[in-house]
Parts: C-alpha cells; sequence; structure tokens
C-alpha cells in the first residue's frame, strides 16, 4: 500500500516542497502563495481530463490538504488581525467629516 501511495505521488508531481506531512501527498509548502499556487496547478491538471482516476483520487487528496492548509493560515491571520485591532474589528467610519457639520449647521439655524 505505501508502494501504491509513493507511485501516486510521483505520479502526480507531488511530494515537493517542505513543511508539515500533510498526510494526503507529502509535506505542505511552506507559505498560504504556495499552497494556492500548487491547488491552482492541481486543479488545472484535474481539469484537463488528462489524469488517470488514480491519479485524479490522489490529486483530489492532496487539493483536500491544501485547501485545509490555506484555511488554517486564513484563520491565523484573522486571529493576529483581531489581537492588533483590541480583539474587536470594528468597520471604519465612511462619512465622519460631513455628519458633523450638517449637525452644526442645524444648530445655527
Amino acid at each position: 500500500m505505501a508502494k501504491s501511495a509513493t507511485k501516486d505521488r510521483a505520479a502526480t508531481g507531488e511530494g515537493a516542497g517542505s513543511g508539515t506531512d500533510g498526510g494526503d501527498g507529502g509535506p505542505l509548502p511552506d507559505s498560504y502563495e504556495a499552497a494556492l499556487a500548487e491547488l491552482d496547478g492541481l486543479v488545472a491538471r484535474m481539469e484537463s481530463g488528462s489524469l488517470s482516476l488514480e491519479e485524479s483520487l490522489a490529486a483530489y487528496r492532496r487539493g483536500a490538504a491544501l485547501v485545509r492548509f490555506c484555511q488554517q493560515q486564513l484563520e491565523k491571520v484573522e486571529q493576529q488581525v483581531r489581537v492588533l485591532d483590541g480583539e474587536t474589528l470594528r468597520p471604519v467610519p465612511l462619512n465622519t467629516t460631513t455628519g458633523s457639520s450638517a449637525q452644526r449647521g442645524d444648530d445655527d439655524l
């Protein structure tokens, strides 16, 4: 079974990269951008229809691992933004000067 998994990875071009083990086709990329680029390549190869059924399954598994990795990276960045913003994300007021001048104009009448 390990031999067939290795063959699947070799056939689909997986296994390159570094980071922690993705569990589904080798180590995960070092960054979100690298994972997204690999995922784009996998999708293109799968959509081309040139992969065998086994290769498609291996590519799907690798893609699922890459999607999980990307989601985790985005969650980490979201958490960092929350910390930097004092745990609360606030919308930016759009027209702060217009509202205050309109109120001042009403008071003068």
